[in-house]
């Protein structure tokens, strides 16, 4: 019963550090987009960070909260898009970029920001205990940040990659950017099945969080 309610404890936790960190990663892509130019994002009163303004139901819970269960190596998710104007931006090619790196750029800033917190923590003393709450809550957060970095990088719409992608390549494969972006749903669908069975982001994952803490 213990063991149930410490895996209770602890997917609460993940869940709720992902949810913070993918309203982050939406906020992230507002302000990059009014620095741009746009000011969708403010109108919509999406600059913010409360969580209600930016979550989606089965991308923010159901879904991390499944793969958090079923310990699939890490949990990532998704909020609802903060909506930006790609013809407001002063540069619509690289200003879409921008816009799309900024979120992923949070991520990543935070995983370093805390595995620094970690190590040095570890180093002087402030923590010696390896199974210390804290040190367990400042993992989580450096894990569930880079999982959602890299699930991100991945140049599939409508994950941020593929802006990233098309804007780097421009117009010259605007038709397959137009069939991709029509079946979003079923492409990110099949992503996340391939993801689970074939487990091909994990590695990376855990490489880079061993990179961020030291811990191996």
């Amino acid at each position: 019963m213990e063991t149930l309610i410490m895996q209770a404890i602890d997917t609460i936790f993940t869940v709720a550090i992902l949810v913070m960190s993918v309203v982050i990663h939406e906020v992230s892509h507002g302000f990059a987009a009014l620095r741009e130019g746009d000011e969708t994002a403010k109108y919509a009163g999406r600059l913010t960070l409360n969580p209600l303004r930016h979550l989606d139901l089965f991308g923010s819970f159901i879904v991390p909260l499944i793969l958090t269960v079923l310990h699939t190596g890490f949990p990532f998710g998704w909020a609802k898009p903060v909506p930006y104007n790609e013809n407001n931006l002063r540069d619509k090619r690289w200003g879409t970029l921008r816009v799309a790196a900024a979120g992923i750029i949070a991520n990543f800033s935070i995983a370093i920001i805390f595995g620094i917190i970690v190590r040095l923590a570890i180093a002087f003393g402030l923590i010696i205990d390896p199974a210390s709450p804290i040190l367990h809550i400042m993992s989580l957060i450096v894990l569930v940040n880079i999982g959602l970095g890299v699930f991100n990088l991945i140049p599939i719409p409508p994950l941020d990659g593929s802006k990233i992608l098309f804007s780097l390549v421009g117009p010259r494969i605007r038709g397959v950017e137009n069939f991709m972006t029509q079946y979003a749903i079923i492409i990110v669908a099949g992503l996340i099945f391939i993801i689970y069975y074939f487990d091909f982001i994990s590695p990376l994952v855990l490489k880079l969080f061993s990179l961020m803490t030291g811990f191996s």
